[in-house]
């Protein structure tokens, strides 16, 4: 968590209470929690926080890469992983039960990159998600 703090710092944003239970949330939750249940582990500490002052937090370290934003299509929208100190990762979601398991390798290749760079676009970042249905949500039609 000190380096996503730290990020913070260095980008000029102040390091209020509600960032820190945000990420401290994070941290603790179990994998891929929704906002309303960051939300919900916030308030405990800070009772007085708000589910807006959440989302807000949210979208700004989702801006600034130190947080992965992962979209559950028909499962109430989206769930957030930490971006830890591991390795670029994408993730296969079930559309029925929605479960989200971590794909261990980037299936991008570098020349597609290069290509964009041509077209005069420089990719930051990317992400990828994996829309299909799990094996026991397989098993159980």
């Amino acid at each position: 968590m000190e380096k996503h703090l730290h990020a913070l710092r260095r980008a000029g944003h102040k390091l209020t209470p509600q960032r820190r239970a945000v990420l401290a949330a994070l941290q603790a939750s179990p994998a891929f929690p929704a906002a309303l249940d960051i939300f919900r582990r916030v308030r405990a500490s800070l009772p007085d926080i708000s589910l807006d002052t959440v989302y807000r937090t949210l979208a700004l370290l989702v801006e600034m890469g130190l947080v992965n934003q992962i979209n559950l299509p028909g499962h109430g929208g989206n769930v957030f992983e930490l971006v830890g100190d591991s390795h670029h990762h994408h993730h296969l979601i079930c559309l029925k039960c929605g479960r989200a398991e971590c794909l261990d390798y980037c299936p991008v290749k570098s020349h597609e990159f290069a290509a964009a760079q041509k077209r005069g676009f420089t990719v930051v970042s990317h992400s990828l998600e994996f829309y299909g249905y799990c094996r026991d949500c397989r098993a159980a039609n």
